[in-house]
């Protein structure tokens, strides 16, 4: 009997084994198809961050063109400011050599010279306006420079509150300082400068000033007055004289 017990129970055994011989190969074929999937997920994955880069290059490139236009307009609004600035440095010293050559002129004729100065005969009724516009009128429009410096004179003493005091001032400073009277000149533009910070006139009272002072001998005045100009209206058209005579 137990030979027989034995014979079966191989043969059993063997039967099993060859039942459970296949599941390797089901395995197999699960793994590689789980493979095959995230070999397909990573080309997507790929495939979208190319197309990711592709996007951005070309963003990145538009950018570029843009900044390469607005830096091309920059330069060009440069350009035309620095136009500007010249054509004004120009037109100023053009006015400064018309004034200065009036006086270089022969005196004029005795009917013109003959007519009452105003400027002694000030009527305290003319409005600040006309007081003021009737002063400027004798340098801008009939020429007589002389004149003009009573006028103005009266214009403050009847006037000193005046919103148009630094005009005047700087005007007086002007003037003086074409009949070569330069200390008196130098008290009219030190107004212009020291009282009146607000003042349209003062980077060019500061210019008047400054050379004046250097003239006078007196360079460390002159080179604070200029310098303290340059630091505080830059963009100006006697910032930019400043700057020159500075470095001349």
């Amino acid at each position: 009997m137990k030979p027989k017990i034995i014979l079966a129970a191989m043969i059993l055994s063997g039967s099993t084994q060859l039942m459970a011989a296949p599941a390797p190969v089901s395995e197999a074929a699960s793994s590689q198809s789980s493979i095959e999937k995230r070999l397909a997920s990573l080309e997507n994955m790929m495939q979208s961050r190319n197309f990711l880069q592709v996007e951005l290059q070309q963003q990145l490139n538009l950018l570029q063109d843009e900044v390469s236009q607005i830096r091309g307009v920059t330069e060009e609004q440069s350009y035309k400011l620095e136009k500007v600035l010249q054509r004004q440095r120009e037109l100023y010293q053009e006015i400064e050599n018309r004034v200065s050559q009036a006086y270089t002129q022969p005196a004029a004729p005795v009917a013109d010279q003959a007519q009452p100065n105003d400027a002694q005969t000030y009527s305290s009724d003319l409005s600040e306006n006309e007081a003021y516009e009737r002063a400027v009128a004798l340098i801008m429009k009939d020429k007589r420079y002389d004149q003009a410096i009573p006028e103005f004179q009266t214009f403050l003493t009847t006037y000193p509150n005046s919103v148009y005091a630094s005009n005047a001032h700087y005007w007086l400073g002007q003037l003086l300082t074409i009949k070569n009277d330069g200390v008196k000149a130098v008290e009219h533009f030190k107004v212009v400068v020291n009282e009146f910070p607000n003042s349209n006139k003062r980077p060019d009272a500061m210019l008047k000033l400054g050379t004046l002072l250097q003239d006078q001998g007196s360079a460390a005045q002159a080179q604070k007055i200029l310098s303290d100009l340059i630091n505080q209206y830059p963009s100006t058209t006697a910032a930019k004289l400043a700057t020159d005579r500075l470095g001349n």
